[in-house]
This record gives C-alpha cells, sequence and structure tokens, in this order.
C-alpha cells in the first residue's frame, strides 16, 4: 500500500484547518474586545446553541454530530479564553461528575474551582469568585437532586444553560469484592447503584460522602472500604476498579444547570425552557384545586410545562414551593402574561432563569 500519497493531503488539509482555526480565534478575540468595552457578557448560551446547531445542520458525515459538536465546543473553550480568562465552580474534588460535566460544556481552555458542597458554589457565583457554577439537579433514575434545588430559593442566581450527562458508575477498591465491607459516595450516587449493591454486596456498609470523588479518596485509605465514581476518578486517585457499569440503568443520564448572575437571551422558535420557583402560601396550599389555579395560567396560552415538583419550604408543615419548567422564554408574550396572572393570587413568583432546552 502506498499511504503516502493520501497522508500528504492529511497534512495539506491540517495545515489549512490550523490556519483557519486561528483566523477564527482571532476575529473571537475582536468580539472579546467589543464585549469587554460594552461590559457584555463573555459566555453566551444562545449563541453557543445556535452554533452547534449550525454545524451539525451543515455537516454531511461521515463524522457524527455528537464529535463534531465537541470538537466545536473545545473550538469555542478556546476562544473564550482568549476574550476573557472564565472561572467555572463545581462539587470538588477532582473528578467528580459535577466536574466531567463542566468540562464537557466548558472545555479545556477556560479555569477550574473545585468546592464542597452546592451552597459553597452558590456563593462563589454570586460573589464574583467564580463566573459561573455548575450543578447537577435532576437524574433519569432517582429523580431531583434536593439539596441542589433548594439553593434556588435563597438565591438571585440565574440558569443560564444545562446539559445532560450519562453516567456510568464503577465500584472502585483496593480490596477485592469479596472483602469489601463498607461502600462510599454520594447519596444520589448510592441511590443510582441500589440494585447492583444489594445483589453483590448485601452485608455491606453504605456511607455518605461529600461527592463521588472524595468517595474514591476515603477508598484508597481505608482498609475494605469502596468508592462509587466514574472511571476517570479511580484513574486520577489510583485506585484499582473492581466493578464497572454498576448503575441499574444502563441510560443513567443526570441533569446539570449553569448558574449564572446574567441572565440567558432568547433563541426562539420553541426552543427555550424557563424554571420557576412558585409558592401559593399558607391560604393556596389548603384551598381546594389551587393547585389547578396554579397550571391553568400556561395551559390556557398553550404554553408546555415538562417538570413540577413540590419542595417543603422548611418554614411550616407541609407549606411548599413548586419547582417548575415551562417551554419559552421569561420575555416571550404568552408567558410574561402568564407570570403576571400568577403573581395576582401567588405570593411568590420567582424567574429562575430562560436558557436554551437541548444541553
Amino acid at each position: 500500500m502506498d499511504l503516502e500519497p493520501i497522508r500528504n493531503q492529511i497534512d495539506q488539509i491540517d495545515r489549512q484547518m490550523v490556519e483557519m482555526l486561528n483566523q477564527r480565534l482571532a476575529l473571537a478575540a475582536e468580539i472579546g474586545k467589543l464585549k469587554r468595552s460594552t461590559g457584555g457578557q463573555i459566555y453566551v448560551a444562545e449563541r453557543e446553541d445556535a452554533v452547534l446547531r449550525k454545524v451539525a445542520a451543515l455537516n454531511q458525515g461521515p463524522i457524527r454530530n455528537d464529535a463534531l459538536q465537541a470538537i466545536y465546543r473545545e473550538i469555542m473553550s478556546a476562544a473564550i479564553a482568549l476574550e476573557k480568562p472564565l472561572m467555572i465552580a463545581y462539587l470538588g474534588p477532582e473528578a467528580t461528575n459535577s466536574h466531567q460535566a463542566a468540562m464537557k460544556k466548558f472545555g479545556a481552555s477556560v479555569s477550574y474551582h473545585a468546592l464542597a458542597t452546592f451552597a459553597d458554589i452558590f456563593t462563589a457565583v454570586d460573589r464574583g469568585e467564580s463566573d459561573y457554577g455548575i450543578v447537577p439537579i435532576e437524574n433519569s433514575t432517582e429523580g431531583s437532586v434536593r439539596d441542589a434545588l433548594d439553593q434556588f430559593v435563597s438565591t438571585e442566581l440565574k440558569i443560564v444553560s444545562q446539559l445532560y450527562l450519562e453516567i456510568p458508575f464503577c465500584l472502585i477498591s483496593r480490596s477485592p469484592l469479596e472483602k469489601i465491607t463498607k461502600v462510599y459516595s454520594k447519596d444520589t450516587a448510592l441511590a443510582q447503584c441500589r440494585l447492583w449493591l444489594q445483589r453483590y454486596l448485601p452485608h455491606a456498609q453504605w456511607v455518605d460522602a461529600p461527592s463521588t470523588a472524595r468517595a474514591v479518596q476515603i477508598a484508597r485509605d481505608e482498609e475494605g472500604a469502596a468508592g462509587v465514581a466514574n472511571e476517570l476518578a479511580a484513574t486520577v486517585y489510583g485506585v484499582p476498579i473492581v466493578e464497572k457499569n454498576i448503575q441499574d440503568k444502563s441510560n443513567n443520564t443526570t441533569r446539570f444547570v449553569v448558574i449564572g448572575k446574567t441572565p440567558s437571551g432568547s433563541v426562539g422558535n420553541g426552543r427555550d425552557m424557563t424554571s420557576l420557583l412558585i409558592a401559593l402560601g399558607e391560604e393556596g396550599s389548603s384551598h381546594s384545586g389551587s393547585l389547578l389555579r396554579m397550571l391553568q395560567p400556561f395551559a390556557s396560552r398553550g404554553i408546555n410545562m415538562s417538570k413540577i415538583e413540590s419542595r417543603p419550604t422548611k418554614r411550616k408543615a407541609w407549606d411548599y414551593y413548586f419547582f417548575v419548567d415551562v417551554v419559552g422564554h421569561h420575555d416571550d408574550p404568552p408567558m410574561r402574561e402568564a407570570i403576571t396572572e400568577l403573581r395576582q393570587f401567588c405570593p411568590m413568583v420567582k424567574w429562575l432563569g430562560s436558557y436554551p432546552v437541548a444541553g
């Protein structure tokens, strides 16, 4: 086989690609100068969404759209780094699922800040110590991540973007399976592997850890202990994988949101999602049909609801907040009308953010 002519063509294309990438980044740097001079946002979720959709529409193969979009995320990450250094806060330490989600969203060219709790992430973004934070709010197997959702009650930060991350879990330990007596992990991760752990480690104690990566650190130093985490955590902390893919559902996926100070603009064409926090109040909670009344302003305007969940207010027994996701942007006239109507009889209607639907 004479591969040299084909390799020469590849080399020529590589030279062209490098030249064009640098031209693109130079233009992005010019945009960054203009943004800084006018106080504009460096990361713009609706522009990111438009670029990823555009390149997918232009793609004629053989590269898959998800691979092409991953390449463009790194290109945009490099562009953002030229425009302004960004700091992204996530639930640490390094190699947690949140870290992986942050890397998937923002790429390798920005800076990352590992924090111990969800409250720390919100505080860091609120104080300007980090530009954005990323937190998990919902899992396809176990439902909502409640301690993350509860942070939205007392913050003025906005959800500016979202993404979905498929999470395969591993059992990670220096001990063989038959000698494992404790299993550490984040409570939500343990719940997502419940059936496997009950079957193969029926006598092991489950211990909640601050994060999946911290669980692996503990397992590294404690005899007979194991951590439930992703494969990256095993590599980073040098602990062997005893078993892969121990999650109960093969398509185990977590929804993450990006939080920031400035709301995202509209993508349009029904591709926006709006999140709200609604309280009916003491009188409304006990009134017959109050929940139906809360939903009516959306239904009457043809606004589709994709999620509703109640959480205790923690101020009084049987008093609840409702977290609601509806399709559309806060600035759409029907959405504004619905929110205005809600505020006539709900003591609190808090806009948590509007952002592109697809992540």
